[in-house]
């Protein structure tokens, strides 16, 4: 299958000025992601695993160390030091990324969001808005809420329709920043069971959980992140 991920020594630091005062916040971060693979990342919170999946995703820039994704569209590339248009593509058809927090465009609303996402992922038209209401049903988000702005929605409502938002695409690459949080029992079922189709279907995946026993039988590895660095890695059945 090959690797899709290659993460090399991967850093980063913050500065706070006011106070000139440098943060680690990860150091030293290596390890490589099969194609189709899974990996998990566990610790505490403020070990710096969301930092790690930001600084993949390239809202956070690194310090140091490199990541080279093997993309479709320009081959084996370091997203840290690619240029801006080709982040935005990828994250437009390649790379998904599921946030505890809904982050969109203002007077959106949750069924034109999860279609934007199909459209960029080059569906047509009819194909995106189709395949967005499968996933607003999948995840249980009422048609009554389709056509309202998701400002007024509950925690898990957003995170719902942030997974709907990432998951339309298929991507091939998958970054879970704690992507049950706020869910119930019956909807983290749904999650799981997207998850492992995905898989199934080729997609690679990255995320970052508290809960064990939702990643029991998900992934192929689980990190141990402590600060800053990982601990120790292990396999899950």
């Amino acid at each position: 299958m090959g690797v899709i991920l290659n993460i090399d020594h991967l850093t980063k630091d913050f500065y706070l000025h006011e106070q000139k005062k440098q943060i680690k916040s990860c150091s030293n971060i290596s390890f490589q992601l099969q194609k189709g693979g899974f990996i998990g990342i566990v610790g505490t919170s403020g070990a710096g695993k969301s930092t790690v999946l930001r600084c993949i995703y390239r809202t956070y820039l690194a310090t140091g160390g490199s990541v080279i994704y093997d993309s479709l569209a320009y081959g084996p590339l370091d997203l840290v030091t690619a240029d801006e248009r080709r982040i935005i593509h990828l994250r437009k058809a390649e790379i998904g990324y599921v946030s505890q927090f809904l982050s969109m465009l203002p007077r959106t609303t949750a069924r034109q969001h999860v279609i934007d996402a199909a459209l960029e992922a080059g569906f047509s038209q009819e194909e995106a808005a189709r395949k967005a209401e499968e996933m607003l049903r999948y995840f249980r988000l009422s048609e009554e809420l389709w056509e309202l702005y998701p400002a007024t929605f509950s925690g898990g409502e957003k995170l719902r329709l942030n997974l709907a938002h990432a998951m339309v695409k298929a991507p091939r690459l998958l970054l879970l920043d704690e992507p049950t949080a706020s869910l119930d029992p019956d909807t983290k079922l749904l999650v799981r069971d997207l998850l492992l189709r995905l898989k199934e279907e080729g997609t690679s995946m990255l995320g970052i959980f508290h809960d064990l026993e939702f990643m029991d039988g998900l992934c192929d590895q689980v990190y141990n992140l402590s600060k800053g660095h990982f601990a120790d890695k292990g396999g899950m059945s």
